[in-house]
C-alpha cells in the first residue's frame, strides 16, 4: 500500500511513520505543513528541521513542506494530498478527536484510508515504545503545570518518562503532551541513516511556558 505520512518531526508522527514502514507500507511522500504558532492541527516548534530529518532518513526527495495559516490549514492539507498519488494517509494522532476527525473527513472526501497506529494508546506504553525502539527524542517546548524551564532540551529516557508519569498522576496533565503541554524533536530513530546534531540552541522562557529555539543543526554519522 502506498501511503503519505503527515510528518512534523516530533515523536508521534515519527513513531507512526516507523510503524507504517514496519508493516510494509510504501511511503511515497512525507508531508509537512508549516503552521502559524497557535495551530490546533499541526506541530510548530522547529518544524523547519523536518527537511534535515527527511535527509537523515534518505527521504529528502519525497519530502514536501508547505506553509499554511490557521484559517486555511485544512484546505491546504486537502490540496496537498490531492496532488499526491497514494492509497492512505499515516498520522501520529493519539487522543485528539479534533485532529483525527478532520483527517478522517479529508481522507474520506479524497477516497483515502487514514492509518493512525498510535490512536488511543496509553502514555506510558508510547513512551516506553520510543525508548525500547531506540528513538532519541528531545523536548523542545513546554507549557504545562509542573513542567519548568529545565525540561527544555531534555531527552526522553527512562528517568524523564518516570518523572512525566509522576507529574501526570499528580497534576492530571498528559505525559505525552496531548493537551498541548509540550513538543518534541526526534534526533535519531531506528530507520535513520544519519542522526541530527544540535549545534546551537537557546531557551525562550516567559515564566510559565517556553521553547527551545534551535538556530543551527546538522547531520552526523551514526
Amino acid at each position: 500500500m502506498k501511503v503519505i505520512s503527515l510528518f512534523s518531526g516530533g515523536k508521534d508522527s515519527t513513531l507512526a511513520l516507523f510503524l507504517a514502514m514496519q508493516q510494509g507500507y510504501d511511503v511515497v511522500n512525507l508531508l509537512t505543513l508549516l503552521p502559524e504558532k497557535e495551530s490546533m492541527m499541526f506541530h510548530h516548534p522547529n518544524v523547519e528541521l523536518t527537511a534535515l530529518q527527511a535527509e537523515a532518513m534518505g527521504m529528502m526527495k519525497r519530502h514536501v513542506m508547505k506553509k499554511t495559516t490557521n484559517k486555511g490549514e485544512l484546505e491546504d492539507l486537502k490540496r496537498e494530498l490531492q496532488k499526491m498519488h497514494a492509497d492512505a494517509v499515516v498520522s501520529g494522532a493519539i487522543a485528539s478527536e479534533y485532529q483525527k476527525q478532520r483527517v478522517d473527513l479529508i481522507c474520506e472526501e479524497l477516497g483515502l484510508r487514514h492509518f493512525a497506529p498510535l490512536w488511543r494508546k496509553g502514555p506510558a506504553v508510547l513512551l516506553q515504545d520510543l525508548i525500547d525502539a531506540g528513538f532519541e527524542v528531545m523536548i523542545t517546548a513546554v507549557a504545562g503545570e509542573g513542567l519548568d524551564e529545565g525540561w527544555l532540551g531534555r531527552m526522553i529516557d527512562e528517568k524523564s518518562a518516570a518523572e512525566l508519569a509522576k507529574i501526570q498522576n499528580r497534576l492530571k496533565i498528559s505525559a505525552i503532551f496531548e493537551g498541548g503541554e509540550g513538543e518534541t524533536l526526534v534526533l535519531d530513530a531506528p530507520f535513520f541513516i544519519k542522526k541530527l546534531k544540535i549545534e546551537n540552541a537557546r531557551k525562550a522562557w516567559n515564566g510559565t511556558a517556553g521553547e527551545l529555539i534551535i538556530d543551527k543543526a546538522s547531520l552526523a554519522a551514526k
